[in-house]
């Protein structure tokens, strides 16, 4: 799989019928709507019917070799790169970016790439417009009743940013033999005291599952811990990828690329599958627990997701906070104050030293 950045070679303008000026993509009217005059575009996108069919690949035959007619963004983009974070972001021709949108910085140079980069050819549309996605950032604020005072005046609420995410999408089929030591518990008297023990008995046992659309995403420019607190994603309203659902916004281009994403699915598949033998053993507990995994049907699929994001300072250290662009769910990094922490540490102490003198 290559690593280098989106073509900019294909050419789909979605233009205003009334201005000429390039349309966008808006959220609260699902349609393409001109940023300037209002008008909507009469072009029509790509949408998700009955018979809507998303393209999964075969993954072991896409680690062989992925073919040219399947990279690039089939629309005219520029890439540029942040020398702080190096996030990749993607964007319309029209626009300067001036800023790196995932954390603040300045330092941004245009991304030369070498070859396309694999296509998307399916994903989510923003369903959470940019007012929508104020007040969860404003309701989000609200519950950091730990933060500092002043972070609503500090944090920058009117630089939130729609973007689309890279992810990978893999499926599976597992067949797991599990061998384990099963242990019941029963109990003995010695010396007046009842004292537990454990019996031991071998087990063994065999289960089959089916993993479909494990997310796994390929962003660098949002950290990984708060995208896990906003999954998922609705993959099952998935639509067939059109670049008119990008128009007017930022793109990050994966950079992580598939050998490493499916390494990274496998390991977790494992971690999974171990823990799903785990619950078949029998017994109140177990150990030398021994897995054999085989694993058929493995396919995958390269998608976009939408979501808000907001970048901002406190003191000398950079915070994000992201919220779902489909579902809202939201997530976020912020400062403490200690001093909120350690009156609240000294009121649990009070109100425990009243308790214990009045037992």
């Amino acid at each position: 799989m290559d690593s280098s950045g989106p073509s900019a070679t294909a050419r789909q303008k979605f233009e205003c019928p009334a201005c000429g000026a390039d349309a966008h993509w808006n959220a609260a009217k699902q349609a393409l709507v001109c940023p300037f005059c209002g008008t909507e575009s009469p072009a029509t996108l790509q949408t998700r019917g009955a018979e809507t069919v998303i393209v999964e690949h075969d993954l072991a035959a896409a680690l062989r070799d992925i073919p040219d007619a399947k990279r690039g963004w089939q629309t005219a983009k520029v890439a540029v790169k942040c020398q702080s974070c190096q996030a990749i972001s993607v964007f319309d021709p029209s626009r300067v970016g001036q800023r790196c949108e995932f954390c603040g910085s300045s330092q941004l140079v245009p991304y030369e790439q070498v070859k396309d980069a694999f296509s998307p050819e399916s994903l989510l549309p923003f369903a959470i417009n940019e007012s929508r996605a104020r007040e969860l950032v404003r309701a989000w604020y609200g519950r950091q009743w730990l933060a500092p005072n002043n972070l609503n005046k500090r944090a920058l609420t009117d630089t939130v940013h729609g973007i689309y995410l890279p992810y990978w999408t893999f499926d599976a089929k597992v067949h797991a033999r599990w061998t384990a030591d099963s242990g019941r518990y029963y109990y003995e008297t010695h010396n007046g005291k009842r004292e537990q023990r454990v019996a031991w008995s071998p087990a063994a046992g065999e289960l089959d599952h089916v993993f479909d659309d494990e997310l796994v995403p390929a962003s660098t420019g949002v950290s990984p811990h708060l995208l896990r607190k906003i999954e998922p994603f609705p993959t099952a309203t998935l639509i067939p990828y059109d670049p008119g659902y990008l128009a007017g916004w930022t793109v990050e281009r994966y950079q992580i690329d598939l050998v490493n994403a499916a390494e990274h699915s496998r390991a977790s598949m494992e971690a999974k599958v171990r823990a799903l033998c785990a619950d078949a053993v029998p017994g109140d507990t177990q150990r030398n627990l021994q897995v054999a995994s085989d694993y058929s049907d493995l396919r995958f699929k390269h998608i976009l997701v939408p979501i808000w994001l907001l970048t901002y300072t406190y003191g000398h250290k950079s915070y994000q906070v992201v919220a779902n662009g489909v579902t809202g769910n939201m997530a976020g990094d912020r400062p403490w104050s200690w001093i909120k922490i350690t009156l609240l540490i000294i009121v649990a102490l009070i109100v425990w030293y009243l308790w214990a003198q009045s037992n």
